[in-house]
Order: C-alpha cells, then structure tokens, then sequence
C-alpha cells in the first residue's frame, strides 16, 4: 500500500475506495458494472417530484440542525409504523448526509481514543475509516461463510451459554459465538452491527440478535446498528436490535432514504435514538457538514409516506433480480452465496480455479466485460476474503441477463 506523505497516520492505508477504482475501471473498458451499489434506475416519480417542487417553492437554503421537522416527524412514523418503535422527532431523530455521515458523527461523537469498536467482518469501507478518524479502534469479529470449517471445535449446542452452530439457522454465514464473547473487554465502547449484511448478504437472525443483545446489556456497551437495507429482506424478518430487552436505552440505529427509494446521489440519512445519545452524535455532525439537502428532505419524508405497496413491490422486485442473477452465476461455475437482504450476491471463485479475488476482479472486464468487486478489501485480514467476489444485482434485468451471460460465455474454459 503507497503511503501518502501528508495524510495522518491513521488514515493511512484508506486511500481511493475500492468502488471508486472499479467504477472507473468500466468507464474504461465499457464494461457492465456490477460493482458499485447503485440502482440504474430513479425511484419513484412522486418522491423525485416532491424535490423539484421543493426546489421550487424555495426550500433551498440552511434546513434546521436536526433536519427539517417534516422529515424527523416522518422517520418517527416510520419506526411506529414498520417496526413498532416509539420515537420523539423532536429529541430522538437526528437527520445527515446519509447513513455515512451519522456513522462518522457517531464514532466521532461517542467514542475516546483507544476505544474499540467491535464489528463484524468483512464490514462496509467507511466503517474502518469512522473508527479511524475517531482515533478508536476496530475489533474484528468473522463472518464465516458456510464453507469455512474454522472455529468447530469452540462452538456447542448449549444455547444456554449463548453458543450454537449458527449455519443451523439458515444464515449462510455464521459467526462463532465465543469468539464475539471475547471481544467484549474493559475497553469496548460500541458494538456495530450491520443488518441486512453488506457485502455478504446476511440476515441475522432473532436468535443470534438476542445473543447480541444480551452480551450489550451484560458489558454495558452501545449498540450502533446500520439498517439502510431494512426494507431489502428476501429470507427471513429484519427486526431492529432496539427492540430486544434491555437495547431501547443504548442503542442508535441508522438508516436512510439511498437504498430504499432509488436515490443514492441525495444522502439524506438519519439517526434515531435516546436523546442523550443523538445529543452527541448532533454535537460531532453539526460541524461536518452542518446541514445538508434541503429540497431533498421534504422528498424523502414523502417516499418514507408512500403506501405498503410501494414498500412490498420494491422487496419483490429486487428479490426478482435477485433469483435472475444467482442461477446465472451459479451457471457461470461459481460457488454463489446466495444473499437473504440486500442487494448484493457473493460468489466464491474457487470452483474456477482462482484464488485471488482481486487479481480476478481486476482482469474480468477483459475477460467478460463485466466488473465485480473483490470481497477481499471488505475484510481486516484481506486472506479471509480472499477467494470471495460480489456483484450487485440492483440493476435492469436486461443488463443483469447480458452480464450473465457473457460471464456463462467466458468462464467455460475453466468450468
């Protein structure tokens, strides 16, 4: 890794994220992009029409701090509603720069230095770099996939000690229990949990958030939850951390409008939780970017208003994609790890002979003109990832057909 001879020492080693690089790769190549996490398609007509209409009726200078009032009332309907959560809009919601923001202002906001934060892993980039910035650090727990053997002999059936075979849930990828319960030390400030799991597609399961939780309430530790994919569940229930008992008081959960309405480039996101903790995530935000997408705001507060068919018809239609994608692969010779959330496929490459996620990602738009993301990058040792690629599949059918395709075409020689 080049060292920048200007950056701090602890954002050494972040450099340019790993979509970046592979975006432009198929800009180069004109090859199909499955590789960032965006939608080739806008979200719907009336929340786009919500913003131009705030544009032009002059909701274009500073929002309040906290977000305009429209939308913090519209997130607490949205917990009430979809999740049973009571919030105050006034105190408990936090409106930001998209999920990104509120996970940078609540590392900065809620965490000393030399801090740890325990995650599990691989974990989303931005993760590693808001712990960083924080001058805390991060605690890598591993999410195995079902062909990792490892870690056996430390797992039981005595769900008693909070310990079971995890793959016996249905979750392709598991963790071992004993492994999260050596985490937890005097120096744990926060638990980070990611559910619906990017990159890897997970849905944790009630079972194992119970064990979560209890281990939270046991260490007394802050539970940070990312749920931008709440409403991307194909297998399985989302049911937010808050909600299990002893979490309501210590946990801060995050999501936003990108992924739900198709809208990634307007970054409005949000934090709920008790106000002392969105107090001080407020007080770290506040002088990052201030405040951020006026017009946009108002848009999102209606798409979060929109009927349940809305919601029922976007679950659906990705999942769709998602069962026109996996069997393609799957074709193609890869070993596919089929996502329950999100709208992500992890493959394992090995059945093809490779080894080396990134020197594969790397020289696929050549080979089959389609650009993959390695699955190594997302991981703190990049061995453990190492075989693993994923491909986003929010895209049009056609381009997710043709993308097949070419990859069933170019990798028969290794099949």
């Amino acid at each position: 890794m080049t060292r920048l001879p200007h950056l701090s020492a602890r954002l050494q080693g972040f450099g340019t994220t790993i979509f970046a690089e592979m975006s432009a790769l198929a800009a180069q190549t004109g090859a199909l992009n499955l590789g960032q996490g965006f939608p080739d398609t806008d979200g719907p007509p009336e929340v786009a029409a919500a913003a131009i209409e705030a544009i032009r009726s002059g909701q274009n200078q500073y929002p309040p701090g906290p977000g305009t009032q429209d939308l913090r009332d519209a997130v607490a309907e949205h917990q009430a509603r979809f999740w049973n959560i009571s919030v105050n809009p006034d105190s408990e919601v936090l409106i930001t720069a998209g999920a990104t923001e509120a996970l940078a202002a609540t590392m900065i906001g809620l965490c000393e230095v030399g801090d740890e934060v325990i995650v599990f892993d691989p974990t989303y980039d931005c993760y590693a770099a808001g712990i960083a910035m924080a001058g805390a650090k991060l605690r890598p727990v591993l999410l195995r996939p079902p062909s990792d053997p490892a870690g056996n002999e430390s797992r039981s059936d005595d769900r008693s000690e909070g310990r079971s075979d995890d793959r016996a849930s249905g979750s392709a990828f598991w963790f071992d229990r004993r492994e999260l319960e050596r985490a937890f030390n005097a120096k744990t400030r926060l638990l980070l949990l990611n559910t619906p799991h990017n990159p890897t597609g997970k849905v944790f399961t009630d079972d194992e958030l119970s064990f979560i939780a209890e281990l939270c309430v046991r260490h007394n530790v802050i539970a940070v939850t990312d749920e931008v994919y709440e409403h991307l569940v194909f297998d399985g229930v989302h049911r937010p951390l808050c909600t299990y008992p002893g979490m309501a008081e210590r946990t801060l959960t995050i999501s936003s409008g990108g992924k739900t309405f198709s809208f990634t480039g307007w970054k409005i996101g949000w934090a709920v939780g008790p106000s002392e903790l969105v107090a001080a995530v407020r007080t770290a935000k506040q002088f990052l970017t201030f405040v951020n997408g006026a017009p946009f705001q108002p848009a999102i507060a209606a798409g979060l208003r929109l009927g349940d068919d809305y919601f029922e018809d976007f679950v659906s239609t990705l999942r769709a994609k998602r069962d026109l994608l996996c069997p393609m692969l799957a074709e193609a010779g890869f070993d596919v790890l089929e996502p329950e959330g999100t709208y992500f496929a992890t493959v394992d490459i090995s059945p093809l002979g490779f080894d080396d996620g990134i020197a594969f990602c790397l020289g696929l738009p050549e080979l089959a003109g389609v650009v993959a993301v390695p699955s190594a990058v997302f991981y703190k040792d990049s061995d453990d990832g190492a075989r693993l690629v994923r491909f986003c599949f929010a895209k049009k059918d056609d381009l997710l057909t043709d993308a097949g395709n070419r990859l069933i075409t170019a990798l028969a020689p290794y099949r």
